[in-house]
């Protein structure tokens, strides 16, 4: 059944709510933020904001849960490809480098804000980070059979710090700078021999 003209107003409006949250929360914090604050920025009352979310916390969960989420499916989608694994691996790095240039607000507040959900939230967001990097891992171990799982972790986790750097990196070295990430990443993922137990 197609969405009603007010039903698609409401989701706009609820998707423009998310952005500005996101910039709002990202640029000076999320406890120095005020629902006021909020809703003057998409051009509403502070009180207004309850007819989209519960309150405040349920808006940051939301954010961070919707990223979780968007980053697992898209992950699936390209493991669903069944294209051999250095392939995937470099389709999963240039998919979450994409994500990280595109949704700059968003990984800021992964990094920084995560603490401040409720604790339910917070176990959500960890569920979801966690299928995220087994399924990395599982290219990963496909590419390098040598390696073990302590080995796989510290890269993996190590290619995330640099790849959700990108905000942080700003335009230093221009339109490279993607690039210049990717390579950066891929080289860290599968490069070198196996650290010795």
């Amino acid at each position: 059944m197609p969405a009603t003209w007010r039903e698609t107003q409401k989701a706009n409006r609820r998707a423009s709510l998310m952005r500005s949250a996101a910039r709002l929360f990202a640029e000076r914090g999320f406890a120095a933020v005020s629902t006021v604050e909020l809703g003057e920025a998409v051009g509403m009352s502070g009180p207004a904001l309850y007819n989209y979310f519960p309150s405040k916390d349920a808006l940051l969960a939301e954010l961070l849960v919707d990223a979780s989420s968007r980053l697992l499916a898209g992950c699936a989608d390209i493991l669903a490809l069944s294209a051999p694994p250095p392939e995937t691996l470099a389709r999963l790095v240039a998919f979450h480098l994409e994500f990280a240039t595109s949704e700059p607000d968003i990984i800021r507040l992964q990094d920084r804000e995560l603490a401040h959900l409720p604790y339910n939230s917070r176990h959500e967001v960890r569920l979801l980070q966690r299928r995220y990097v087994q399924e990395w891992d599982g290219v990963l171990a496909a590419v390098r059979t040598d390696l073990g799982g302590p080995e796989r972790q510290s890269r993996l986790l190590g290619t995330f710090g640099l790849l959700n750097s990108t905000p942080h990196s700003g335009s230093a070295s221009g339109e490279r700078t993607g690039e210049i990430l990717a390579a950066m990443a891929l080289r860290a993922l599968t490069d070198g021999p196996a650290v010795a137990d």
